[in-house]
This record gives structure tokens, C-alpha cells and sequence, in this order.
């Protein structure tokens, strides 16, 4: 029988000498495998587990739920925070208000390059908004992202080396194994017919689309918000405000430095 992955959190109510062990001795004898184990929280820890038997799994719950040195918070098939939680040692920051908003600030950008690869690899369409200030890592955590799950990006608008458009792409640039990167900014202020048909062409193919600065590219489209799955925030530390005045003003303020490319 081919074994299932299961995901363990527990918080430590009292710390004593040879917890872990015990814990780690109860899953050998139960037949369980630990692949990863890591501080996840403050006085929390996560486990990936591998076993054979559903069975097993309840049997460990049972007995974990009798020890007064730990509370079981989780224990379900893994999601993906949760892979990421054992693997960077904390969970990524979700919206209160709205689940599809995740933050990150620019400590966090290996765990925010590993979750954006993640998505990556996921087949089919798939649109992602990432909102940021200038300089804080958005372009180039997107590029690292396709790095780390294999995929190759294309600008379709930029200004990570010049003002750059695109409104034509070449044979064999249309896959839905690509990264399409698209400035909402740029496109709005330096585009014209061709390359908002391009934009909705790009659209229409099962591949993933990321939108810098998402809040300025549905003013100038027929997209909304709500189509996005999801919207990352990524600031310089927590308290900072996300505004959209001074990237407009600094990426257009100068003339020079912008090409169109039309194949």
C-alpha cells in the first residue's frame, strides 16, 4: 500500500528533556516516518509524516491527546503552507479580511521565492497580483521563482532594465510552460492597441500570468480583483504603506530608457 502524507503540528505546553524523543519513539512504533521537522511557531512544532494506514494516523492522535506536555493543533493532509511552515520555520501571513492576500516583507523573500515556485508548477491558468513599493524585490522575486521551478519568464512589460513593452510575441514564445510578467504601470502608461491584444491573448492560455502593481492594471482592463488568485503584498518591514503616486511618478517622470518591441 502506497504510504500518505500527513502534517503534525503540536504546541509545547512544558518543554521537558526527551519530548521529542518520545514523540519520535510513539511514530516508530506505530510504523510512521518523520520526513521534516521544524519550529514553526514561537513554542510550536511541525512534522511531515509518512504512513501506510489512515489507522495509524488516529491511533497517534489518540495517544498525543493523553500527554499533558503538548496540544495538537493540526494534524491533516499537508496544504501547502503547511510544507512550506516545516520547510522555512514560519507560516506565511495571510489577510484577515481577504484569504487570497498574502504578505510577505523583504526578510521573508526565500520563503516568498519558494512559495511563488510552488505555484509555478501547478498546471493551467493560473493569475497572481504582487503589489510592492520600488526596490523592494517584486521583479526579481518573480524571476527567482521561475528559477527554482524550472520555467522560463517573459516580459511582456517591464522596467527591471528599461521601459520595456512587448507587442508581439515570436514562435514558440506562446507555452503555457512560460511565466508571463506583465507591470501593470507600464502597460497602462506606455501601451497601445497591439499590446493589450497581446495581453489578451496571453490571457486565454493555460499558463501563469504575474501583474505587478494589480490595482493599476484593472484600471486600464476589463479585469477585476476578484479574477486574481491571488495578491501578494511584499513591503521593506510590516508597518509600510503599499501607495501607488510615487511608483507612477519615478518610473514615468523619465523619458529615456523605453523601447517597444513588435516582432
Amino acid at each position: 500500500m502506497e504510504k500518505t502524507e500527513w502534517y503534525l503540528e503540536y504546541e509545547i505546553q512544558y518543554n521537558r528533556p526527551g519530548l521529542l524523543g518520545d514523540i519520535s519513539s510513539l511514530m516508530g512504533m506505530l510504523s510512521i516516518n518523520i520526513i521534516t521537522i521544524n519550529g514553526v511557531e514561537n513554542s510550536r512544532r511541525g512534522m511531515l509524516l509518512l504512513s501506510k494506514e489512515d489507522e495509524q494516523i488516529t491511533r497517534l492522535k489518540s495517544i498525543l491527546q493523553t500527554m499533558d506536555t503538548i496540544v495538537i493543533k493540526k494534524l491533516r493532509k499537508p496544504k501547502l503552507r503547511d510544507k512550506l511552515a516545516v520547510r522555512h520555520g514560519r507560516y506565511i501571513h495571510r489577510d484577515g479580511d481577504d484569504r487570497k492576500t498574502i504578505r510577505f516583507v523583504r526578510d521573508d523573500l526565500g520563503l516568498l521565492v519558494d512559495f511563488m515556485a510552488e505555484l509555478y508548477k501547478k498546471e493551467g491558468h493560473k493569475l497572481i497580483g504582487i503589489r510592492g513599493m520600488p526596490r523592494v524585490g517584486k521583479t526579481e522575486s518573480v524571476v527567482a521563482a521561475s528559477v527554482c521551478a524550472n520555467k522560463r519568464w517573459l516580459f511582456v512589460s517591464s522596467t527591471l532594465l528599461k521601459q520595456t513593452v512587448r507587442n508581439q510575441l515570436i514562435e514558440g514564445e506562446y507555452s503555457k510552460d512560460n511565466i508571463y510578467i506583465i507591470d501593470g504601470v507600464v502597460s497602462k502608461r506606455r501601451s497601445n492597441e497591439k499590446h493589450w491584444q497581446l495581453i489578451r491573448e496571453i490571457m486565454q492560455l493555460p499558463a501563469i500570468k504575474v501583474v505587478e502593481h494589480p490595482d493599476i492594471f484593472i484600471q486600464a482592463t476589463e479585469y477585476e480583483l476578484e479574477d486574481f488568485d491571488y495578491i501578494i503584498e511584499l513591503r521593506s518591514n510590516e508597518n509600510e504603506e503599499i501607495t501607488y503616486e510615487p511608483i507612477e511618478q519615478q518610473q514615468f517622470n523619465q523619458e529615456d530608457g523605453f523601447s517597444t518591441f513588435d516582432f
